[in-house]
């Protein structure tokens, strides 16, 4: 079994590892289209449908706190061969669900199975290939997982033509139980050192990461780029179909602009992984994403039943997310080879919570206009960019 297992200098590991990252993203892209008709067959509002997003990374946050000093002492491996049996099988309890706190309960689970996917696979990222090829990897990672979530949405649209909503959720889990096959054939373990699990390291380990403002800057900046495409995930639905008429067979297509400009963020990430300080890079990507919320909130307020005004500038907050979120990744695990798990698991925790956080929030306040969203999407923005600013003074060493 050993020699079947996929070498560094291997493209079908990056396409693996592609493949665990795309579990979360997948998770909440496919069911998109659907949460209209959801809300209407569970018989609840909005602000609840957008509490099943905020469920499922609220699950996925927390089990961030465990999932990286867990691998960190056993292994890679097992904990993903573990974590990704939960998911399918809170997939399986979601398309049971009968009523909306059935599906939040479950969703929240889902969210406990997922995070062990893109969490673990850039820690073994970060094992492979090192400090300096960390950031180039995980932008390749990044360009190829945008291969699942470009086809999900329109998928999930076409699917509520003919199938019920639950049928999506099984779809989840048969993936699910591919990515548990192909792990533990492919996949080799990766972890350079055991660190014990002893309450005290744990927290010693904790304690290490956030005295450290340097990885707190670039978490949080990167962590906010991300909610603000949570704010617009956890609405597009009932902007584009409730709101602007886009029927539910299209949804797909309006939500592949924003991951066409993932993949070509991604792409551009990874050339100027190897020219430019990661520094840099992730700058950019911060003021682009918040030229676009700038652009998108004015056009929306100019040109209210438009939908070109929302697709084409988060296009661009897309690319821009691209350059920041590998970059970010790299530089926040570099300084920490011997806890890379922790690392990994801190970050993708605050990521996480405070994109549940946004998403539970613009619920509450989106209605019958996308006004409220786009608000947030400033706001969070705004807050990244300064963070990225104080990021590039506070990193001086290079990691790509």
């Amino acid at each position: 079994m050993a020699n079947r297992y996929l070498k560094p200098d291997s493209p079908w590991l990056l396409a693996l590892l592609a493949a665990l990252v795309a579990l979360g993203p997948l998770s909440v892209d496919m069911y998109l289209p659907a949460m209209p008709s959801m809300m209407r067959a569970l018989d609840t509002d909005i602000g609840h449908m957008h509490l099943t997003l905020s469920s499922y990374l609220a699950g996925f946050a927390v089990f961030h706190l465990a999932c990286g000093p867990l691998a960190d002492r056993f292994g890679r491996k097992p904990v993903l061969l573990g974590g990704t049996l939960v998911f399918v099988v809170a997939c399986f309890g979601c398309a049971q669900s009968t009523s909306i706190e059935e599906l939040l309960t479950f969703r929240f689970l889902q969210g406990i199975g997922a995070c062990v996917g893109p969490t673990l696979a850039r820690t073994v990222t970060r094992d492979v290939f090192g400090p300096r090829g960390a950031a180039r990897a995980l932008s390749l990672i990044a360009m190829l997982m945008a291969l699942g979530p470009a086809v999900a949405p329109t998928l999930g649209g076409f699917v509520l033509l003919v199938l019920p909503w639950p049928v999506i959720f099984l779809f989840l889990a048969c993936y699910g139980l591919l990515m548990i096959l192909l792990l533990q054939v492919y996949l080799a373990e990766s972890l350079p050192q055991r660190q014990s699990l002893h309450p005290v390291n744990i927290a010693r380990n904790y304690a290490l990461l956030v005295s450290d403002s340097a990885y707190l800057a670039v978490t949080l900046a990167s962590a906010l780029i991300y909610s603000g495409l949570m704010a617009y995930l956890s609405s597009a639905s009932f902007v584009y179909i409730d709101m602007l008429g886009v029927p539910v067979q299209y949804f797909g297509f309006v939500f592949l602009t924003t991951v066409a400009g993932y993949i070509v963020g991604s792409a551009v990430s990874a050339r100027m992984a190897s020219r430019y300080d990661s520094r840099q890079t992730m700058l950019t990507g911060a003021v682009l994403c918040l030229l676009t919320a700038a652009i998108m909130w004015l056009g929306a307020s100019l040109y209210r039943d438009s939908i070109w005004v929302l697709m084409l500038p988060m296009t661009l907050y897309a690319i821009g997310m691209g350059l920041v979120l590998p970059h970010a990744m790299a530089m926040a695990l570099a300084p920490f080879p011997h806890i890379a798990g922790t690392a990994s698991a801190l970050l993708g925790f605050i990521q996480m919570g405070l994109s549940a956080l946004a998403a539970a929030l613009v619920g509450t306040v989106v209605r019958d206009s996308p006004q409220p969203m786009l608000v947030a999407m400033f706001v969070i923005t705004l807050g990244a960019f300064l963070l990225s600013l104080t990021a590039f003074r506070l990193t001086r060493r290079s990691t790509a």
